[in-house]
């Protein structure tokens, strides 16, 4: 190939000198992969003097709805207030925004989230922007564009840029035909919304990205999680936080499922917990990239059983509202988490007592107990 090697000698030839007389230095290229976005002259942009034993550069996207305020008070507690970006498209509350680093950053901007990652130095990506499955089912066109195409272009970006990722997905991943007591990580999945069909989509792409890309994709499926610093929304397991506020404000609860309708839930600390957990196991200890993880599995009933114990004058009645039925019927049981337990020693603290003395303390139940006393 002469043509090529005397190409090559010129070019390094003029790099090596310039008009001005100065000498430009040649930095070594660092292959970290390629996708199908990749620009080859930026490939190496992101910081060459990253080392693993310092902290990691994280951003959060759709940090503002359940879960990411929580995961980055975690996170900067961790590795510091400045090392963890929360982001989203909405304004945050002072108290979000004056906490640490905020920004906006709208995931179905391509070139703008990857500057996001190129300017700050991004390493780790906690990807929690998406529709949930009511909102979802009302758009389906936007569902589809924010929950699949932004995704693809969270998956490029990170896969360029050689970032770590987790993706969340959820027990709406499953469907009717999957086995439901216990559900094992790999199995039928054939769920019936929007919100569910694109979590298995993430699922199969960062898989898929992980093997023929390199990405390091990490994924968990999160089952009801319950927090007492957030309202119910209307899904469908809401009810297992609904049931506190009312119990607080009124001693009335109308449940919208049969009183026998057994879900897997958890309460936030852990899935929190679970989730830096498994972001920070090491690559070879993970025998999968997307596990099940579970701490309990309890009926309405049983909820409100633990809930009277605290409030006893609590009145429970049942007004079942038969969409939610139906995707709970649709939905597991049971997790089977044993593969997570296995490989990086996932371990829930809150059991169905703990999480109910949990979320009186914080709802500030203490005034009501003491009248109904």
């Amino acid at each position: 190939m002469p043509i090529v090697k005397n190409v090559s000698r010129a070019v390094s030839q003029l790099l090596q000198s310039s008009g001005c007389g100065c000498g430009i230095s040649i930095v070594p290229v660092r292959c970290i992969g390629v996708s199908p976005r990749q620009v080859a002259s930026d490939a190496s942009f992101h910081s060459v003097s990253f080392s693993e034993s310092d902290h990691p550069r994280v951003l959060i996207t759709g940090g503002l709805g359940q879960l990411g305020v929580g995961l980055a008070k975690l996170l900067r507690k961790r590795f510091g207030k400045n090392n963890v970006i929360l982001s989203d498209i909405r304004k945050p509350a002072d108290s979000v925004f004056y906490s640490g680093p905020f920004i906006y950053a709208d995931i179905l901007d391509y070139k703008n989230l990857r500057e996001i990652v190129v300017n700050n130095r991004i390493t780790w990506l906690f990807h929690y922007s998406a529709l949930l499955s009511a909102v979802g089912e009302a758009n389906v066109p936007l569902a589809r564009a924010v929950n699949i195409t932004g995704l693809h272009n969270v998956l490029d970006i990170a896969a360029e840029h050689n970032l770590r990722l987790f993706v969340p997905s959820t027990i709406g991943a499953f469907g009717p035909t999957s086995p439901r007591d216990p559900t094992p990580d790999l199995c039928i999945q054939r769920p019936r919304t929007i919100y569910g069909v694109s979590k298995v989509h993430a699922e199969l792409m960062g898989e898929y990205y992980h093997y023929r890309y390199g990405l390091d994709f990490r994924c968990l499926r999160y089952p009801g999680i319950i927090s007492a610093d957030s309202q119910p929304g209307g899904g469908t397991t809401d009810y297992a936080v609904q049931i506190f506020h009312d119990a607080i404000k009124t001693g009335k609860f109308q449940c919208n499922l049969k009183p026998d309708t057994r879900l897997p839930m958890m309460y936030i600390d852990d899935c929190l917990k679970a989730t830096l957990e498994v972001m920070e196991a090491p690559a070879e200890a993970l025998s999968m990239r997307t596990y099940n993880i579970s701490a309990m599995s309890f009926t309405p009933e049983e909820l409100a059983q633990e809930v009277q114990k605290h409030v006893p004058e609590l009145q429970v009645t049942y007004s079942v509202d038969e969409v939610r039925q139906a995707i709970a019927d649709s939905w597991p049981m049971n997790f089977d988490d044993r593969n997570a337990r296995r490989d990086w020693g996932w371990k829930h603290d809150y059991d169905l007592p703990e999480l109910v003395t949990t979320m009186f303390s914080f709802l500030g139940s203490d005034s009501r107990i003491a009248q109904a006393n």
